[in-house]
């Protein structure tokens, strides 16, 4: 039988591909070789941000992976979780600049505490009144109604802290944990930047361990596998959707505590931008892919960080965005299962 000869199309769009990137490697050996403390300084940077988006593009991956729902709320169930954080270092804790460690400490594990708390319940709400009613509606049913949920979460924000951003204190520690090279010329690695690192990794690992060693992360694996066999097996389906909606919950609301300390401001539109951010990362790694996620939101972090940062031919700040979302059509038209996903055929 005669081999059939590959369409040209099939070389030219991966040959496209492998020169896009050959020239983004290309720019960044050359901002490297210029440059490379100012190099490392803001490599750090978007490994700081990109631990960050991990958090928020693993609850958007974690409710895809079960229900095939791109929950499009979860970026404000987020800023629902800075808004408290914000409320706890103001209110409860009257936070100041600088504060001492003392205060700090007790500070944010508290904030980490009802956010988390106050952000799962929240997400299983969303799930019980919005989305269960709804599961087996056309696909673009529910798609429409996590919208809907989103501009309430915003409505209910912008009621409760106003439309002006909500001004944190600059309070996390500053100083010095270590140097790379020779100062003035010395890349400085700071405990601030350390910070969102120092939560997202314990969070990462647990959630790897629940859901690749637990009853409970069996059972998640197996309703996203095929619901009707997982609930022939004897699993409760209602409830380890719920169960992923309130893990969910927790992450978004430990990510909105982490921004507004890290960035200290958060305002009642922050989930959307942020939001889709998180989302691109989950698609670019491959939605429904755990490692996926966070492969998604460190390269993303970093090209935020290159692109508004290093000094030779960067587009500037003002291209960020644009940059971010530009990469995200590009996996979508030339691998759309993501960088770790796997292609799989369309249900029924």
């Amino acid at each position: 039988m005669p081999r059939r000869r590959r369409p040209a199309s099939g070389y030219i769009v991966p040959a496209i591909g492998l020169s896009l990137v050959g020239l983004v490697f290309l720019w960044l050996g050359v901002n490297l070789a210029k440059d490379w403390d100012g190099f490392f300084r803001i490599f750090l940077i978007g490994l700081t941000t990109g631990s960050l988006y991990a958090l928020i593009a693993l609850g958007y991956t974690l409710v895809y992976g079960i229900l095939e729902l791109i929950n499009f709320a979860h970026g404000d169930v987020f800023m629902i979780g800075g808004m408290v954080a914000a409320t706890v270092a103001l209110s409860m804790f009257s936070l100041e600049e600088n504060a001492s460690l003392g205060t700090l400490v007790p500070t944010i594990l508290v904030a980490l505490l009802l956010a988390m708390a106050g952000c799962a319940l929240l997400n299983a709400a969303i799930e019980r009144v919005a989305y269960k009613p709804l599961r087996h509606a056309p696909r673009l049913v529910p798609l429409i109604t996590a919208i809907g949920v989103s501009f309430i979460l915003q409505d209910v924000a912008l009621i409760w802290k106003g439309s002006a951003p909500v001004a944190m204190p600059k309070s996390l520690p500053d100083g010095a944990i270590f140097t790379i090279g020779t100062c003035p010329d010395c890349v400085v690695y700071r405990w601030n930047r350390l910070f969102p690192i120092l939560i997202t990794v314990p969070v990462l690992i647990g959630l790897v361990y629940l859901v690749r060693y637990t009853r409970r992360g069996k059972a998640m694996r197996a309703t996203a596998q095929d619901k009707d066999a997982a609930a022939m097996m004897g699993i409760d389906v209602n409830r380890t959707i719920a169960f992923v909606f309130v893990v969910a919950g927790a992450l978004a609301g430990a990510a909105g505590v982490l921004f507004a300390f890290y960035f200290q401001t958060i305002r009642y539109d922050t989930g959307v931008t942020i939001g889709l951010i998180a989302f691109t990362a989950a698609v670019l790694g491959g939605i429904g892919n755990l490692p996926g996620a966070v492969l998604g939101a460190l390269i993303i972090g970093m090209t935020q960080a290159f692109v508004e940062g290093l000094s030779w031919h960067s587009p500037g700040a003002g291209w960020s965005l644009t940059i971010v979302f530009t990469i995200l059509v590009i996996i979508l038209v030339f691998r759309p299962e993501g960088l770790l996903g796997e292609q799989t055929p369309e249900g029924g």
